[in-house]
């Protein structure tokens, strides 16, 4: 299977409560290991929204952003606490190649 795990999105800020975790996403990458290792419940209909939304958004068939929002739905579901990230002083990106990832 190959995909796009470095996309990035506006960065969100979770508190993760159970593990005491704080952890900023900032990519599809980051946010499937979140999904995969950190959620706290892993029954709920966002949550296999937000799933599913992450393989799609890898696959490149949903754009970040569109992730992200599905994302913040499955972590207010959760009852996790969700941050805006501010990132001073950071500059324009430049556009980057996606990396894919393949196994």
């Amino acid at each position: 299977m190959c995909g796009n795990t470095s996309s990035a999105f506006t960065p969100v800020g979770l508190a993760l409560r159970e593990r005491s975790t704080r952890k900023i996403i900032r990519t599809l990458g980051d946010a499937a290991r979140v999904l995969m290792k950190d959620w706290p419940r892993n029954d709920g209909d966002e949550y296999v929204a937000a799933v599913k939304a992450c393989v799609d958004a890898i696959g490149g068939n949903l754009a970040p952003e569109q992730f992200r929002q599905v994302f913040l739905r499955a972590a207010d579901e959760a009852g996790i606490l969700t941050l805006n990230v501010v990132q001073k002083g950071v500059r324009a990106r430049r556009p980057h190649l996606p990396s894919k990832v393949c196994r």
